[in-house]
């Protein structure tokens, strides 16, 4: 396996025993591990592209469902190019806080960069499958644009775990990619990109997310919408 160069987080506390997942490392070390990559990829303009023009809406469509403002304490689990977590961060009340979990010391690094030192956002090298947080901790946690990037096992986890650190009554908010309906023209032009390069992808069109929910886990709503002709949706679960 090769190795590449990261940078460390200075805000966040560095843990040595935690390592890269090998999908991570194998598969995405071009857009996610390679500093190279990050800084190539940390543009708002390239990032609202690769999703058909979409990012702001549906970064809308995941703030909203947090209120205005939003209330209490919120994970985002992994972190996420654009400027997606610093509007989060914008829209916390006052006393709410923030904490932002990655597995990789690079995408920290960068995050920390973009949110500039702000008091109310906390960043933790945890990986999404092994969360270091007891139950119930959370008042919403959120999942943007990462479940398509899991093998099944590693995605079924990240669900199961996003799930169990919301309070009883608390929301966990899932963006990711959708079967798009078959009169979507995208359709046929994001199959031969997803296969190439997100391999895992294809799950997210194969699979209703909410088949990923462990039966013991006992949520009380899952509600779904799709966006842009289906190619996207936005699931949102209260525990």
């Amino acid at each position: 396996m090769k190795e590449y160069p990261v940078m460390a987080a200075p805000c966040a506390s560095l843990s040595p025993e935690l390592a890269l997942p090998a999908y991570l490392q194998e598969t995405y070390w071009w857009a996610y591990i390679h500093p190279s990559g990050v800084r190539f990829f940390e543009r708002q303009w390239l990032v609202n592209c690769i999703l058909w023009g979409n990012f702001a809406r549906l970064r809308n469509a995941a703030l909203a469902e947090m209120g205005t403002p939003i209330q209490g304490k919120t994970l985002q689990v992994a972190c996420v190019y654009g400027n997606l977590t610093p509007k989060l961060a914008d829209r916390l009340a006052p006393g709410a806080k923030l904490h932002v979990v990655d597995v990789a010391p690079v995408q920290l690094d960068n995050l920390a960069r973009k949110l500039g030192g702000r008091a109310n956002v906390q960043l933790h090298h945890q990986d999404s499958t092994q969360m270091r947080f007891p139950d119930g901790s959370f008042d919403q946690v959120l999942v943007f644009f990462l479940l398509h990037e899991q093998p099944a096992g590693v995605r079924e986890q990240t669900v199961a775990e996003a799930l169990r650190v919301v309070r009883p009554g608390g929301k966990a908010i899932f963006v990711d990619y959708h079967c798009p309906t078959r009169i979507n023209p995208f359709r046929y032009i994001m199959i031969p990109i997803l296969t190439a390069l997100e391999p895992f992808a294809m799950d997210t069109w194969k699979t209703e997310l909410s088949a990923w929910i462990p039966p013991e886990m006992g949520v009380r709503e899952v509600r779904k919408e799709t966006y842009f002709g289906g190619l996207y949706q936005k699931i949102v679960v209260i525990r």
